[in-house]
């Protein structure tokens, strides 16, 4: 995989950490109380309203498409922390256990990124962001029918696999739309 797809991506995460950091000082933890099916909901919301402002071409609320990218990779990631603590009761996670939480989530993503990349070439940059944005909302749409079966599949890949592509597609999308250089 090429550096530049490296260094990007990891520009376009430590944004998203610094984010997700200083929101975690302002609010904690409180996304702990909410089920699996509640985070997919937030990340359709995200997703849904990015599909509505590209199919309408113009939008009401001033906020940018691309801080939408960002809240879907940092629910992306919130989703893998709350499946990997699944056993885990606590809705107060400590900052720093709740920083290497985050790096974990994201480095285990950006190798599965350096995985596919080989197999796949940077396909991805010859991309539309429009195509990006239906393929996040398709992998919403898997999660919610995974979800909706309690969990099982069949021959499919779980949930955490269809977190860690919505977030890796997201990266996508803010490079693409020249977020990071």
């Amino acid at each position: 995989m090429e550096e530049k797809t490296i260094h990007q991506y990891q520009q376009v995460i430590s944004h998203c950490r610094e984010l997700f950091e200083k929101k975690a000082k302002d609010y904690g933890t409180a996304w702990r109380i909410m089920r699996m099916p509640s985070i997919t909901d937030q990340i359709y919301i995200k997703i849904n309203r990015i599909r509505s402002i590209q199919d309408k071409g113009m939008q009401q609320i001033n906020e940018a498409i691309e801080d939408e990218f960002v809240a879907i990779i940092n629910y992306s990631i919130i989703a893998m922390v709350q499946l990997g603590l699944a056993k885990d009761e606590r809705i107060e996670i400590p900052a720093e256990e709740l920083m290497e939480l985050y790096d974990k989530y994201a480095n285990e993503t950006l190798e599965l990124l350096q995985r596919k990349n080989h197999d796949y070439g940077e396909a991805w940059r010859d991309m539309r962001v429009s195509s990006i944005t239906d393929i996040i909302l398709m992998k919403v749409y898997r999660v919610k029918q995974i979800e909706d079966n309690e969990g099982q599949t069949l021959v499919s890949e779980g949930v955490s696999a269809n977190y860690q592509d919505m977030l890796n597609y997201s990266v996508f999308a803010l490079i693409l739309s020249g977020f990071v250089k």
